[in-house]
């Protein structure tokens, strides 16, 4: 399904395409080819210092009895949805840099820019990804057996997005909404606040 953004100034078609659809095709599994090319567009994004402190642990569809286990990390109504995406990826950030042991204040910039690529080149492969903030920390660290001087900020779910004749009757009214943003004018101002 295409939902491109209505925009008050033009920005780049991928921008404008990019979505997080709830909505995915419970038959399609991604390959090797394509999960290297969404890794790769998060290697190339940019860190404070060229640190890059970011680690993602994917758990695909491929494998149902890890991927059931990942989708139990996520809240009820994110499984709900979810459980039809070819693959999961649990966000981390290392809290500190790796050249001095010292405290990262930008990890969590850097993770975000990181995310950001695979989103975007998601989109640009045909396929679609949803950030989610609700799942458990908790239950993610221990499956994933994420270090503590990890922290994890989200889980991302990429699969090959259904139209909206295709996408179950539940899911209809929220796919098919108009998207919203605030208006330009409230996002920015120029010398002061």
């Amino acid at each position: 399904m295409e939902k491109k953004a209505l925009t008050q100034a033009p920005i780049h078609d991928l921008i404008a395409d990019r979505w997080s659809p709830r909505s995915f095709d419970p038959e399609f599994i991604l390959g090797d080819e394509e999960v290297h090319s969404l890794m790769e567009a998060a290697r190339w994004a940019p860190s404070c210092r060229g640190e890059q402190p970011w680690k993602f642990v994917l758990f695909s569809k491929s494998d149902a009895t890890i991927f059931s286990q990942a989708l139990n990390c996520l809240s009820i109504s994110n499984q709900d949805w979810a459980m039809d995406a070819a693959l999961l990826i649990i966000t981390t950030t290392n809290r500190y840099y790796r050249h001095n042991d010292q405290e990262n204040g930008y990890a969590h910039y850097d993770l975000g820019a990181a995310s950001e690529n695979i989103c975007l080149q998601a989109t640009s492969m045909g396929l679609a990804a949803h950030q989610m903030g609700g799942f458990s920390k908790d239950d993610a660290r221990e499956l994933a057996q994420v270090p503590e001087n990890y922290d994890i900020l989200s889980v991302i779910a990429i699969g090959r997005p259904l139209d909206l004749d295709q996408t179950r009757e539940e899911l209809k009214e929220r796919e098919g909404a108009a998207r919203n943003r605030l208006p330009l004018e409230e996002i920015y101002s120029v010398n002061k606040f």
